[in-house]
This record gives structure tokens, C-alpha cells and sequence, in this order.
């Protein structure tokens, strides 16, 4: 017997949506493709229920640019409790050590070039890394012994924002894969006193910042237009250089053949690049020997 025909339509672009607290990433991902009807759709990086702000959603096309998306930098602000360090390392978890001790802004400061650069980060146990197949949090809360290995993360900057008696607020920008929970618990640790996040907002992945957002409740509003809050494929491809061809270049890329590039302003060797014609994406790829490569190619008329 065959499947019943999906009435799911082809939607291309990016919305960056303002996740609210309280919400995972995939159940917001399902509401706006079932917003848009759309045929397909994906996430750029995952966020925490806990923490609200920028999850850029890829919707058709624009899903073949969300790997240059989910590793550009991210940028968060945070709030630090100080004398209690949790198993999940935030709000959420069960506390697992105590202190009276409360750091004092010199002392934070003094802490803070340490957490800065190219630095070796435990994930918590609580996180989405896998483990034979399994997803640590899970093995976490069924009750196992969950001890991830340090791995190299880089924090290109991390500033103090403000400071009462018992929590910081921190702003950091990082690379891909550096966990704002273990910061803070190393943190808390370097400085004697524990620690646990109880707020985190991200507001910046890749080429996409608080400026480019929309609130889930504005998207979801009635009579709303949600394609008004809609960005185009190559938003995601931003942060790249991008090639202008004629028709025939653009004829070339579709069918996976190299083209030359010409001119002083085309991209160097190795670095990855776009292409554009008619003002619709064709194609990226890598520059190679003089010549763009593709890579991907896109379905879009221009």
C-alpha cells in the first residue's frame, strides 16, 4: 500500500529565530516547519532548553549552508550563581558541592585570562556528545557514571558584564564546541567557591545576531505573514566571499564542473566561496588552483 502524498511545500531560506526559555531546539524547529509547511528543515547548533536566543533554522536549500553557520563564532551572555556547583552544571541539576566562600571582582578578573585562547574543556556530563552510540545526558540520568574527556575548545574572549554578592554576569565569544556550562564550573573551581550557570542567552552564531531575530510568538502571531521574518539561502553563506559568473559559469557549477576565476578580487587559494548569477545562488565550493570547485550546488531559480 502507498504512502499518503504529503501536502508539505518546498520553503528555502533562513529564519533566525529568538528562542524562548523552556523550549528544546528540535520541538522549535517542528513548530515553525509546521508554521511554513514546509518539506524540510533543520537547526544550526543546538540550545539548551534553559537558555533562549539566537537558533538559526534552515529551511530547504538553505540547509546545505548550515554547516558554515554552526561552526562560525557564537557569543553568549551568562549569569553565574557562585557557591554551589550542580551535576548538570546549571539551575537544573542536583547540587553535588558547597561553599560559603564569594569571589570578589579582582578575583574574577584575575581568573578570567585563564579561560581565554586555545584551552582544554571537560564537557559536562550533561550534553548532547555521544558515547558508544549514546548521548551522554542520557547515560547521565539513568544514573551512570558519565566522565567526558577534555578536548580543545578556543574562547576568543570572555568579560565580566556585572557583579553582585552571589552571581556574575559574563559575555564570551568561542568557537565551536565550548560549553558556557563548564566555564563556569571551572571557574567556580579555580576560584574556590563553585559554581553553576542560572541563565544563558546566546546571542550571536555565525552571521546571524539578535538584530537578525524573531520571537517565536511574533512568528506564530495571527494574521502574522511568517515569510516576513524569512532570510534568504545565502544569509548563511555570509561570511564567505562571493563570485558574481555569467550564465555559462553558472551552467558550468550546476553540473559540478570547475570554473576560473579571474581578477584581483577573486578569493585565495583554499578558502571556501559562493557563487551568484541573476542574484540567485548557483553553487559553493573551494577555490582550487585558480578555479572554484563546488562542492554543493543549489535548486533555486534566480
Amino acid at each position: 500500500m502507498s504512502k499518503p502524498r504529503s501536502n508539505r511545500v518546498a520553503v528555502d531560506g533562513w529564519l533566525v529565530l529568538d528562542k524562548p526559555v523552556g523550549v528544546t531546539s528540535t520541538h522549535a524547529v517542528s513548530r515553525l516547519k509546521r508554521i511554513f509547511n514546509a518539506k524540510k528543515a533543520g537547526h544550526a547548533g543546538t540550545l539548551d532548553p534553559l537558555a533562549s536566543g539566537i537558533l538559526p533554522v534552515a529551511f530547504g536549500e538553505a540547509t546545505k549552508t548550515v554547516p558554515f553557520v554552526q561552526d562560525g563564532e557564537k557569543a553568549y551572555r551568562f549569569t553565574v550563581r557562585w557557591g554551589v556547583e550542580t551535576n548538570t552544571d546549571d539551575s537544573e541539576g542536583q547540587p553535588t558541592q558547597r561553599s560559603d566562600g564569594r569571589p570578589d571582582r579582582a578575583a574574577i578578573e584575575a581568573a578570567i585570562p585563564h579561560f581565554i585562547g586555545e584551552i582544554m574543556q571537560r564537557p559536562p556530563a550533561f550534553s548532547a556528545i555521544k558515547i558508544d552510540g549514546e548521548r551522554a545526558y542520557d547515560l547521565a540520568r539513568d544514573g551512570e557514571h558519565v566522565e567526558l574527556k577534555e578536548r580543545p575548545v578556543v574562547i576568543h574572549d570572555l568579560r565580566l558584564v556585572s557583579l553582585t554578592a552571589d552571581e556574575a554576569v559574563l559575555d564570551m565569544d568561542c568557537g565551536k564546541g565550548a560549553y558556557v556550562r563548564a566555564i563556569a564550573r571551572d571557574m567556580g573551581r579555580m576560584l574556590g567557591c563553585y559554581g553553576h550557570v542560572t541563565a544563558l542567552r546566546r546571542t550571536r552564531v555565525g552571521p546571524f545576531g539578535e538584530d537578525d531575530s524573531s520571537p517565536l510568538a511574533d512568528v506564530e502571531r495571527e494574521g502574522e505573514n511568517p515569510f516576513a521574518h524569512m532570510l534568504s539561502v545565502e544569509a548563511g553563506l555570509s561570511e564567505l566571499p562571493c563570485v558574481v559568473v555569467d550564465r555559462n559559469a553558472a551552467a558550468r557549477l550546476r553540473r559540478g564542473q570547475s570554473i576560473l576565476l579571474r581578477g584581483r578580487e577573486a578569493p585565495a587559494e583554499g578558502e571556501d566561496a559562493y557563487a551568484v548569477c541573476d542574484g540567485a545562488p548557483v553553487a559553493f565550493g573551494v577555490v582550487k588552483q585558480g578555479e572554484l570547485t563546488p562542492s554543493r550546488v543549489f535548486n533555486l531559480d534566480a
